[in-house]
């Protein structure tokens, strides 16, 4: 069915319902810079402007989240007063769900 559909659609047509398709797709994207543990009662204790440690370093590569679901990894920059994400290469899940930084 979905073979002979596209048999006989116009190309140009085809391709260009498909793209406003994926157009129309919204995706929430998270970077995630570390991770932090901490009993409730610390986090209750907090207040504005505390600062929680997190396991990284600042040279480490940061997760970039597609939907809560890790697809790469990139590397923080700072230009002027701009910051920005450098994908680096393609994340590992296996890696993200253990907690892992390879």
């Amino acid at each position: 069915m979905w073979g002979s559909a596209m048999r006989y659609a116009k190309p140009s047509v085809f391709r260009g319902y498909r793209v406003s398709q994926v157009k129309a797709v919204n995706v929430e994207i998270q970077v995630v810079l570390g991770r932090a543990t901490l009993p409730m009662a610390q986090l209750l204790r907090m207040g504005r402007g505390a600062v929680i440690p997190l396991d990284t370093s600042v040279n480490d590569e940061v997760w970039i989240l597609a939907n809560n679901h890790p697809v790469a990894r990139g590397e923080i920059q700072i230009n002027d007063e701009r910051i920005s994400i450098e994908v680096t290469r393609a994340a590992n899940v296996y890696d993200y769900m253990a907690g892992g930084a390879s």
